[in-house]
């Protein structure tokens, strides 16, 4: 447990002190001079795209015609049923003697002022 509270102690403060690092940061970005606008380029213009050929698409064969029902499955044979042998009866377990009862000891009032 003081492992497990040790890592969150820590994690806290590295959270802490990342935005207090974050904070820095930002304030100075906001105080830099603006930056100068950034130059557009040319567009040019992009040749045609090649034609693409049509290509004849080959023939495909038929598939034969297969039979739409299943051959029944195969019956389970019957195994013969083993003999299990017999066990003597257990033995009758001992009770258990409970514990007895500690009787609790009355407790003096605290003194009152």
């Amino acid at each position: 447990m003081a492992s497990f509270n040790s890592l969150v102690l820590a994690f806290f403060m590295a959270l802490f002190f990342s935005s207090m690092n974050v904070g820095l940061a930002a304030r100075r970005l906001q105080q830099l001079p603006p930056l100068p606008a950034i130059p557009t380029f040319p567009t040019g213009t992009l040749p045609p795209l090649p034609s693409i050929p049509n290509i004849p698409l080959p023939t495909i064969p038929s598939l034969p015609n297969l039979p739409r029902t299943l051959p029944p499955l195969p019956s389970i044979p019957t195994l013969p049923q083993p003999t299990l042998p017999t066990f003597p009866p257990m033995p009758s377990v001992p009770a258990i003697p409970t514990v007895p009862t500690i009787p609790s000891i009355p407790l003096a009032p605290p003194p009152s002022n």
